[in-house]
């Protein structure tokens, strides 16, 4: 398995998030800290994931959710260093109610077909965004778009656990391929 980074959204993921079961899964996982977790700011976020990348012996595959997605975006946008692949869990729309005012600060998130193959997970009840808004964000992106129904945010609250079948997901972006 190639280096695996795990990049959490704002106010990080918790023990019990798929997140920080798969560090416990995967050796290779390392997750992409963020100097304030609870104040977002885009050009630091874009920054430790560029420095991350640098890193990495061989590229890596990425594991965003929700504004660790945004963060993915942005730094695709600016940089061209290799990914092997990303999975991109349920990215927010953040022009939708509920979304957390400093979070805004990340939009426009670019909408351009990302250099790298990935996947975008969406749940047909996130609160962060509509099955439409995760439609046309796969289609921008390049994304095959994976539904897994009801799940909420897909988040610690979403009881996933290791979550076997995002694991199956990252397994198949790990695998050699074309963008």
């Amino acid at each position: 398995m190639p280096p695996l980074l795990i990049l959490p959204g704002y106010g990080n993921s918790g023990p019990q998030h798929w997140q920080s079961q798969w560090e416990r899964v995967f050796p290779e996982a390392r997750r992409v800290q963020q100097r304030d977790w609870d104040q977002p700011s885009l050009g630091t976020w874009v920054a430790a994931l560029d420095e991350a990348i640098a890193a990495c012996a061989e590229p890596p595959v990425l594991a965003a959710h929700s504004l660790g997605v945004s963060t993915v975006a942005h730094w695709a946008a600016r940089h061209v260093r290799p990914v092997r692949g990303a999975l991109l869990v349920a990215p927010p729309d953040l022009s939708a109610p509920g979304v957390p005012e400093v979070c805004r600060a990340f939009a426009p998130v670019p909408r351009q077909r990302l250099p790298f193959r990935s996947i975008l997970v969406a749940s047909r009840d996130d609160p962060y965004a509509s099955f439409e808004a995760f439609e046309g964000m796969a289609r921008d992106w390049g994304s095959r778009l994976a539904d897994v129904g009801r799940a909420g945010h897909i988040n610690s609250d979403s009881g996933l656990g290791e979550w076997p079948a995002g694991q199956a997901l990252l397994r198949e972006l790990s695998q050699p391929g074309p963008a």
